[in-house]
């Protein structure tokens, strides 16, 4: 099983939902950067459960303890482990589905490809899997804000059939999208999705959305020719999230609807450099970044556990009628934006330290 991702940024996160705990090791941080807890926290404050009354009523502090590769308050160059404590495990809540497959979760899947599997809230297939990355990536997201100046920011800006409008997308910032519990900075539009969030929660039931994201202050040049395209690596982190079922950058399945003409983005002089006029290329032109902000989309189903009865079937082929115990989201989005934030600043900072070690070639240097 493959937990880790990133070339010279590497994560590699551990635990399952109701282990002991959860975390991550990041081999590659870049050394002589501050970082303390306090760096780490406020993203895992905003992914924790029971925030709000659209989440999951699970108790967990979520609170991240550096364990290495740190000292005196700045990072030494070797591997940073960090470590979530896992409080309020409840492994009961899922005994009446140790022999039964939930519709549409992991659990058939990974019984059949190891022979077991973590029966207690889904192992590693839960969303609690996260908390090592959110954690890591608040991390890499400190690198690029201090280093460039990258500032990213997600919001939700679907749920259900109910469509947020695009923000100017050059000045939302967190406190316009932590506003409200449902993540959406159009204050109209976030009542009408937290009508539908409770509705689902009412009825037992649960309902997808979509996540969108822009990182601004990029600088050009991040992202490898053919396979590590920017846009692809990105793809990859995001389609990984738990409950991820699509993905597009830039103007993305809108733009095969367009002509070449429209879709085009005309270069401009902007400052010492040049800029487009438009963005429907979303920041990316090669797989590269070109310095306009970058902006993408990612869509999340439903979440699979729902109380609602379902005809399905155990382990052994026999009838059965499934009420799924646990405390689940009705709809994962609203704790998705810091997933997003997160996982989009490991792969930006992977790529910039790819950069900076082909600019160290290039000069002529050892490093």
């Amino acid at each position: 099983m493959s937990s880790t991702f990133g070339t010279l940024f590497r994560v590699t996160t551990f635990g399952e939902s109701h282990c002991r705990g959860v975390g991550a090791v990041i081999d590659g941080c870049p050394s002589n950067m501050p970082l303390t807890e306090a760096d780490i926290q406020p993203q895992l404050d905003r992914r924790r459960p029971g925030q709000s009354r659209l989440s999951t009523d699970r108790s967990e502090a979520d609170t991240v303890t550096i364990l290495s590769g740190v000292e005196n308050g700045r990072t030494l160059g070797t591997p940073v482990a960090l470590l979530v404590a896992n409080k309020d495990q409840r492994p009961g809540d899922y005994t009446a589905m140790r022999d039964i497959p939930r519709p549409s979760h992991a659990d058939f899947t990974y019984q059949e490809k190891y022979g077991i599997r973590a029966a207690s809230g889904g192992g590693r297939s839960s969303a609690r899997e996260t908390i090592g990355r959110v954690a890591a990536g608040a991390v890499a997201e400190k690198y690029l804000r201090e280093t460039f100046g990258v500032e990213i920011v997600a919001w939700v800006s679907g749920v259900g059939t109910i469509t947020a409008p695009w923000p100017d997308m050059d000045t939302i910032g967190r406190d316009q999208v932590d506003n409200n519990p449902v993540r959406c900075p159009d204050v109209s539009i976030a009542a009408e999705m937290i009508g539908r969030v409770e509705q689902a929660r009412a009825d037992k039931d649960s309902v997808g959305g979509i996540v969108s994201c822009v990182c601004r202050h990029l600088p050009v040049g991040l992202g490898e020719p053919v396979f590590d395209k920017l846009e692809a690596r990105l793809a990859q982190a995001m389609l990984s999230i738990p409950a991820t079922k699509g993905f597009e950058v830039g103007s993305g399945f809108a733009g095969a609807r367009m002509s070449g003409s429209a879709h085009n983005d005309p270069f401009v002089k902007k400052g010492s450099g040049l800029g487009t006029v438009t963005n429907h290329s979303g920041g990316i032109q090669g797989g590269i970044s070109n310095g306009e902000p970058l902006f993408f989309r990612v869509a999340f189903k439903p979440p699979a556990t729902i109380g609602i009865p379902q005809k399905t079937v155990d382990f052994s082929g026999n009838d059965v009628v499934l009420e799924a115990g646990g405390r689940h989201d009705p709809c994962v989005v609203p704790r998705a934006v810091p997933i997003v934030e997160t996982m989009a600043a490991q792969v930006l900072a992977d790529l910039a330290l790819c950069q900076k070690r082909l600019a160290g070639h290039r000069s002529g240097g050892s490093r």
